[in-house]
């Protein structure tokens, strides 16, 4: 075995155990048509959820605008039975997202959750979920994978739902991706040398 290989498996192992740490991004427009039903409102939004399985954290970032009425509150919902469809009751917080800027129809909303603490869940949604916070947190980070979970921002012309979405596309981040890289190098030139 060459310098060049140990070398390139000693930085593999280095770096192992952060390979499991993984930052999902999770994006959604907020819009009446994501509504069940939809309601007619010209209001728009935008949200982004970053999900650390290893931090055990939610973070928002929410813009919306044009609400009919000011926000009355708003949530994230889990899990509908299909994806992108359907109503579900409230996972994180309750009666709505501590610091969501209630009484404004436009605005932003950025808040850090730690899925540790018993304050970040509905308490229902982790009776529901099997009673403790871990698998709150689990059945949460697969309802956003599965897309069946959705954030929803309340008004008192739409008390349900004015404008609502559900995030999707979850993608590691860049530095998980290129640990694997370096996996694959490593695992490539042994081969090559063998």
């Amino acid at each position: 075995m060459s310098l060049r290989s140990i070398t390139l498996l000693g930085l593999a192992a280095l770096f192992a155990g952060n390979v499991q740490a993984t930052l999902f991004t999770y994006s959604s427009s907020l819009s009446d048509a994501a509504e069940d039903p939809p309601n007619g409102s010209a209001a728009t939004g935008t949200a982004i959820i970053l999900y650390d399985d290893a931090a055990h954290t939610l973070v928002f970032n929410i813009v919306f605008a044009d609400l009919s009425a000011t926000a009355s509150a708003a949530h994230l919902h889990c899990c509908t039975v299909l994806p992108k469809s359907g109503n579900a009751g409230v996972a994180v917080t309750s009666p709505s997202l501590p610091g969501f800027p209630v009484g404004s129809s436009s605005g932003t909303y950025d808040a850090t959750f730690d899925l540790t603490q018993a304050a970040s869940f509905n308490s229902q949604f982790v009776t529901n979920s099997g009673g403790t916070l871990a698998a709150a947190e689990a059945a949460l980070a697969a309802g956003l994978a599965s897309e069946r979970a959705y954030l929803n921002i309340h008004t008192s012309i739409y008390p349900a739902g004015e404008i609502r979405g559900f995030p999707s596309n979850a993608i590691p981040e860049p530095a998980v991706l290129s640990l694997l890289g370096l996996g694959l190098l490593a695992g490539l030139s042994l081969r090559r040398r063998s």
